[in-house]
């Protein structure tokens, strides 16, 4: 559930960039595979023909079309068929969309890092980037990309390392972990621009989404310094 919101609100905050109509439910509303050569079409820069038919025909050939056009972008699907998101298969579908985020949001936005550093595992760098941030903080010390963001602290930590004049560290110390998550993500989305791809109550929990926290974490590394 946690992943089907953060991955709609990433599609829709592409949408709105390109004014088109956002969207509702995920696994409806990308069945005809037409949103999905729409949000392809943004991510290429390329113009994309798709069918307009209602028929189950139309939509697997536009799904297709949308593998296709991964394939060409050498992005990795592993066992998804037009099939699978025609029928509006769940897990598929999420699978489809997280390769989709991974090749241009996750590796798009760390590419130059990558080859500087001849490093091809962009998890790795993500975390060392964040790790080395935060380390001037005493009360964070991130492990992962799940349990170490549930009380808050490493969110704002990253914010106050580089724009330490937008809040006081004591005050959020203080703060609950739903009230830390909230105070991050309106930071973020307030002065750096970025949209809140997360809720708080999704993240203050035993073990939040990982695929969802690395997709808001590349948002931030791609706004500031690194």
């Amino acid at each position: 559930d946690v992943q089907k919101k953060t991955f709609t609100k990433w599609i829709n905050a592409r949408f709105s960039k390109s004014g088109k109509p956002p969207i509702n439910d995920m696994f409806t509303d990308l069945k005809d595979g037409r949103k999905l050569l729409d949000l392809l079409e943004g991510l290429t820069g390329t113009s994309l023909p798709k069918e307009r038919g209602s028929t189950r025909v139309h939509a697997l050939n536009n799904v297709n079309r949308v593998l296709q056009v991964l394939h060409q972008n050498n992005v990795e699907l592993v066992n998804i068929g037009g099939t699978d998101i025609v029928d509006g298969n769940h897990k598929l579908t999420l699978g489809l969309l997280w390769s989709i985020i991974l090749h241009w949001q996750v590796k798009d936005v760390m590419k130059d890092v990558m080859s500087d550093l001849q490093q091809t595992n962009s998890e790795k760098i993500l975390l060392s980037w964040v790790r080395q941030t935060t380390r001037p903080y005493s009360q964070v010390n991130v492990l992962n990309f799940t349990t170490s963001w549930t009380d808050g602290l490493a969110f704002n930590a990253v914010l106050h390392r580089h724009k330490p004049d937008l809040f006081s560290w004591d005050k959020v110390v203080k703060m609950s972990p739903i009230e830390r998550l909230e105070h991050a993500f309106s930071k973020a989305q307030t002065y750096l621009g970025i949209e809140k791809l997360l809720d708080p109550e999704d993240v203050a929990v035993r073990l939040p989404d990982k695929k969802s926290i690395i997709m808001y974490l590349t948002s931030l590394f791609e706004v500031l310094p690194q």
